[in-house]
């Protein structure tokens, strides 16, 4: 197997230069995703036959916390690459990872506690569903405060590596948590192996959302990351040509 595009990705210098022209089909991406997705789903989505009007809040919730363990698992995996094969661009991209997993994360516990009152009565049940993805916080956290403790850049992106690996097991955790336990909240909305139980009138601009919750996780990833590779090579000799243009 032809392994060049996998070390041209590792370069910080190619993945800028390349980024740049990711960025503006994202962010258009992302805009007209979620501004389609959110109005559809608040304004004209008809009102659950159970829940009424409470269930809207599934729009920003279940892409929350999609992107919460998305995020998680995508920092899982840069940490690895970053400890077996060295890439500094692994390292890196985890870094920028954990702040808007973390962000999602809170997101989605604060949508779901709004989102319990009316449905269960309480704003927070020591759930294993509520309570794993209350772990996954301490995670990102945890990832967040031991990367910056750490003054040696490689040191802290090893230690941040093996905690994120070690912490990857309470994601399947999360996933599962509503089949192996008994627990107040619903089983997963979506399943890939199984039809929708969804109206198609609820669904699509669920879809919508998730769509451009994705779109706007990558737009924000890479405006962190790109940030990051011109902190880090700031003395390379392109960077200081880059930064030229704007002098």
């Amino acid at each position: 197997m032809n392994w060049t595009w996998f070390h041209r990705l590792g370069s910080p210098k190619w993945f800028f230069e390349q980024s740049s022209k990711w960025l503006p089909w994202l962010a258009w991406a992302s805009i007209g995703l979620l501004v389609t997705g959110v109005v559809w789903g608040l304004a004209f989505a008809p009102p659950d036959y159970l829940q009424g009007n409470s269930y809207r809040i599934i729009f920003i919730h279940v892409p929350s916390a999609f992107l919460a363990q998305a995020c998680y698992v995508t920092m899982a995996i840069a940490g690895a690459v970053g400890l077996i094969w060295k890439m500094k661009l692994a390292d890196m991209a985890a870094k920028c990872c954990a702040p808007i997993g973390a962000s999602f994360t809170i997101l989605a516990l604060l949508t779901g506690a709004i989102w319990g009152k009316p449905t269960w009565g309480t704003w927070w049940e020591w759930d294993a569903r509520l309570t794993s993805m209350l772990i996954l916080l301490f995670l990102y956290l945890g990832f967040i405060a031991l990367e910056n403790a750490i003054d040696n850049v490689q040191t802290a992106a090893k230690a941040c590596a093996v905690l994120a690996l070690v912490g990857l097991v309470n994601i399947p955790i999360i996933k599962y948590s509503v089949e192996w336990w008994n627990t107040l909240h619903q089983p997963a909305t979506l399943k890939l192996t199984e039809k929708p139980s969804m109206a198609p009138e609820m669904l699509i601009p669920l879809l919508v959302c998730i769509a451009g919750f994705y779109c706007f996780f990558l737009v924000v990833f890479l405006y962190r990351l790109r940030n990051e590779i011109l902190w880090r090579e700031r003395r390379t000799q392109w960077v200081r040509l880059w930064m030229k243009r704007f002098q």
